[in-house]
């Protein structure tokens, strides 16, 4: 294909127009403004954390904010990626695909839950939509309990 032909979707393709393609390139799957508002409060608290990181070296998936030493991991979840029950809504283009991945997010999140359970993990998580202020108080708060009780 040359430079001066429009782009058009593999046949069966999730991204039915180029516009909807772009839109969907430019979703952030790290460093949203929830995140780095939450990531902010906490750092003011003086805890120090692992942006990005997998809590377990054989588990292929990251959390937000990772604090390895005393084992707490952050998720910060977007309410239409995995589910809100608050706000998701079902798309009205291709809802088999999009609903698919949706309930597939949810299904992997909860495997993510139970395999950092086993593994003495504390899973803190947390939907896009809630305050900033609340979730880096309830991160703090139990990063320094689990802290004194490891003292």
């Amino acid at each position: 294909m040359d430079s001066t032909s429009p782009w058009t979707p593999p046949e069966g393709s999730w991204a039915s127009s180029a516009a909807r393609r772009r839109n969907m390139q430019a979703i952030r799957s790290r460093d949203t403004k929830p995140e780095r508002l939450i990531r902010s409060l906490v750092h003011a608290q003086g805890l120090r954390y692992r942006v990005a990181a997998r809590p377990l070296p054989d588990l292929r998936r990251t959390a937000d904010i990772v604090f390895r030493p005393v084992k707490v991991a952050v998720f910060i979840d977007g309410c239409y990626w995995h589910g809100c029950p608050d706000h998701y809504v079902a798309p009205r283009t291709n809802s088999g695909y999009w609903s698919g991945k949706v309930a597939g997010n949810i299904a992997r999140d909860r495997d993510t839950d139970q395999q950092l359970f086993e593994a003495s993990w504390t899973v803190l998580r947390f939907w896009e939509h809630e305050s900033p202020d609340d979730c880096a108080l309830k991160i703090t708060e139990t990063v320094t309990r689990i802290r004194s009780r490891q003292d």
